[in-house]
């Protein structure tokens, strides 16, 4: 078996789909989390809207981190209700549209938010072991690749980059 066929038997180990090998591997990540996080008393759901939170910036609306998070509005309502009834985040209306809430932690929510990081970093750690930095660079700029071609798809343009 010359090299080329070597690269492209790997992939095709992967079949029926890579797409389910991501989800495996996305199921199996957040379940070490969920393991990681459990002793905090948070559930998959609050932790999940909590880092995107971080992710796209305190002060953003509902709508930006429900695309953020690929979900529904009234699941993320839902998750939002419960946190604040935790005290850890709070809506504020946005001064220059008093239709939109504008999300941000509370003193409590930036708390639980760092406690939180500790335990996914160590996740995160465990999950890179063995890998070095150009693989995992290799591996996010072809993940990178793969989201803009479906967003793409997605949004029905005929083309994607190649």
């Amino acid at each position: 078996m010359n090299q080329d066929q070597a690269a492209l038997a790997l992939h095709e180990t992967l079949k029926p789909s890579m797409g389910a090998a991501m989800g495996r591997v996305h199921r199996l990540w957040r379940a070490a989390i969920n393991q990681a996080v459990g002793e905090l008393g948070i559930t998959e759901a609050r932790w999940s809207v909590m880092l995107h939170l971080v992710k796209v910036g305190e002060g953003c609306t509902q709508q930006v981190l429900a695309d953020e998070l690929a979900i529904e509005m009234p699941s993320l309502t839902r998750t939002l209700n419960q946190l604040q009834e935790q005290g850890l985040i709070e809506r504020r209306r946005d001064p220059s549209d008093r239709r939109v809430h504008a999300l941000w932690f509370t003193p409590a929510g930036h708390q639980r938010v760092a406690d939180m990081r500790v335990h996914v970093e160590q996740v995160r750690k465990k999950i890179y072991a063995g890998l070095s930095d150009a693989q995992l660079d290799a591996f996010a700029e072809v993940l990178l690749g793969m989201e803009a071609n479906v967003r793409a798809l997605l949004a029905g343009e005929q083309e994607v980059s190649e």
